[in-house]
């Protein structure tokens, strides 16, 4: 893998991971649509590395409020093991228990993860699930702002936000446009729905590549590769950071309408792409175009 494709394959995951715009639905159009392969995609140690790399950018972009949730899960302990009851749970307390309620839906898909994997090359539902995910976030745009934060935001909201990143594993579906359009419908501010939907992946991603630590042992590393891997996850930390704050500025301004057609746009071409490949008449439209 060179420095080129490696470079490449960190900015895409940085830009698409944060971005409603659903990174694996973009990569299964490449590769099975459009026939294109970047060297590098299939090695599963360096993707694990692009998602921590990313997970990075949600560290910096919000170190404040997980400095503060790890401070206060150790004053939760000391608390327990001491047997004292505060009069009044505190924000960064609250944030941590509705974060492990969010994630609880992610454990249903486990038994359907072969299932879902399978999806991946199925371009027809990945062309729906991207006018699906246009659909959330045209209307996330049009809702009243919503007032609900860490001090009032409810277990039923936050299982429904998680029930959202579940359904949001399925490639098409954006996981950000997903859990942050479901925490607008249930009431949050657009600020602290944005903030949620990004601490909520924290867990979901390091669970995803726990999953993948087998698959990494067997396949092997290369240590050849190292220099490749340092400039990815780099280009996919940075990429991340910003695509974050363009995320929230964004919802901040409540705009994401350019998305919605973004994402219509693009599942419009992939349903008409797959009906080509079925019709047998993709080979022959490439052919015309070169």
């Amino acid at each position: 893998m060179s420095l080129i494709n490696a470079l490449i394959l960190g900015l895409v995951q940085g830009v698409a991971e944060f971005l409603p715009i659903s990174s694996s639905g973009h990569l299964s159009i490449a590769q099975n649509l459009l026939g294109l392969g970047v060297e590098g995609v299939d090695d599963i140690f360096f993707d694990v590395l692009l998602h921590l790399g990313t997970l990075g950018a949600v560290f910096a972009a919000y170190w404040a409020d997980i400095r503060e949730m790890v401070l206060e899960f150790f004053q939760m302990i000391r608390d327990v093991a001491g047997g004292q009851v505060p009069e009044s749970v505190p924000p960064a307390r609250r944030l941590i228990l509705l974060i492990v309620v969010g994630t609880l839906p992610l454990f249903l898909v486990l038994p359907f993860r072969a299932m879902v994997e399978s999806l991946y090359g199925n371009t027809f539902f990945v062309g729906g699930a991207l006018v699906v995910t246009g659909i959330l976030l045209f209307f996330c745009d049009r809702i009243p702002k919503g007032r609900k934060n860490a001090k009032n935001t409810g277990i039923a909201d936050v299982l429904i936000v998680g029930a959202g990143q579940a359904i949001a594993t399925c490639p098409g579906i954006s996981r950000s446009g997903m859990t942050i359009s479901m925490g607008c419908f249930r009431g949050m501010d657009r600020r602290f729905a944005v903030r949620f939907a990004f601490l909520l992946s924290i867990p979901a991603v390091l669970g995803a590549n726990l999953l993948q630590v087998k698959d990494v042992v067997a396949a092997g590393i290369d240590l050849k590769l190292l220099p490749a891997y340092i400039l990815g996850v780099a280009a996919a930390a940075v990429s991340g950071y910003l695509s974050i704050r363009l995320v929230r500025m964004v919802a901040d301004k409540g705009r994401f309408g350019a998305f919605a057609y973004y994402c219509w746009a693009a599942g419009a071409v992939t349903i008409l792409l797959s009906i080509l490949k079925a019709l047998e008449l993709l080979p022959w439209l490439k052919a015309a175009a070169l």
